[in-house]
């Protein structure tokens, strides 16, 4: 990050007292990492991750995980300890995420996976895990397929074009008996009061955050992207979920002979625009008393 872009947002920071946790969420490619690691620098602080795809051992470079030169830099927990085939949900990330809030030196908790920030400060009901034949049978559905078999005061709460939150809800139902939404009225108090943190929350304006996507995934490839799902590529399966992080089904169509460089590049990057757009509806809606950091100041 250049040096006038550093002032500028740190300038638009609040006060942040010694131990309190701080929060940063933002969509993909917005500048949230190096926030936290300007914070961790000058304020003191364990940089924890809180973005679904970035928990994987598989995916540094096409995550946007932080390099090893930014971890040396200050200490980083829960990046890159989950193997690609291993079960991870929000329940799990919340588990691993409690002990740390306790711990010295201070949290700084940054993703961009909403649902992360929300179970954590809003609290998570107790849903039980899906069982696997019932996950199977949702891998198997299309979209509308599984939204016919949600209760409908359940999607009215729901992003019905996001595939996760929608066969999230349709396994609830159908491995409880139980509509989510039922689950969620039962949701205990949140384990991080957020009034005792210090909740940021990045504003990117919708060109500018494009135009860095649109060079971020050009960088990546120049990075060792395609290295790095070549080297999956044995182990490759698409109904994974570390293997639908954005850019993988794409550079693997393309080391497949399916479609070219270009294609692929492409396809990752409006993908990645279309996730950016849902990150930002998600924090407009959930996030609104949050401090709001000016990206592009």
């Amino acid at each position: 990050m250049a040096d006038t872009t550093t002032t500028r947002l740190w300038e638009q920071l609040p006060p942040i007292p010694d131990n309190a946790p701080v929060l940063i969420a933002g969509p993909t490619a917005s500048g949230k990492s190096a926030l936290a690691l300007l914070i961790a620098e000058r304020c003191g602080g364990v940089i924890v991750n809180a973005d679904a795809s970035q928990v994987y051992d598989c995916w540094r470079v096409i995550s946007a995980r932080p390099s090893a030169g930014e971890e040396a830099r200050a200490p980083h927990r829960l990046y890159g300890h989950i193997t690609y085939d291993q079960s991870y949900s929000t329940g799990h990330w919340l588990r691993e995420v409690t002990p740390l809030l306790t711990q010295s030196p201070r949290p700084i908790i940054v993703g961009g996976t909403g649902l992360y920030f929300t179970a954590l400060t809003e609290g998570m009901a107790d849903i039980p895990a899906t069982p696997p034949d019932v996950r199977a049978r949702a891998d198997a559905l299309s979209l509308p397929q599984m939204l016919d078999g949600v209760d409908a005061r359940t999607l009215q709460g729901l992003d019905t074009q996001n595939r996760a939150r929608v066969q999230r809800a349709w396994e609830v139902e159908h491995a409880t008996g139980r509509a989510l939404v039922d689950w969620q009225a039962e949701t205990p108090a949140p384990i991080l009061d957020l009034a005792t943190t210090v909740p940021l929350v990045f504003n990117a304006p919708k060109d500018w955050l494009l135009d860095r996507i649109n060079r971020r995934f050009d960088q990546m490839l120049q990075q060792g992207a395609l290295d790095e799902v070549a080297a999956m590529r044995d182990r490759y399966d698409p109904s994974l979920p570390a293997c639908k992080a954005i850019g993988v089904p794409e550079l693997m169509a393309y080391l497949e002979g399916q479609m070219t460089l270009d294609e692929a590049r492409d396809r990752a990057t409006i993908a990645t625009r279309q996730f950016a757009k849902r990150q930002r509806t998600w924090f407009r809606a959930r996030m609104k008393s949050w401090q709001q950091i000016d990206a592009a100041s």
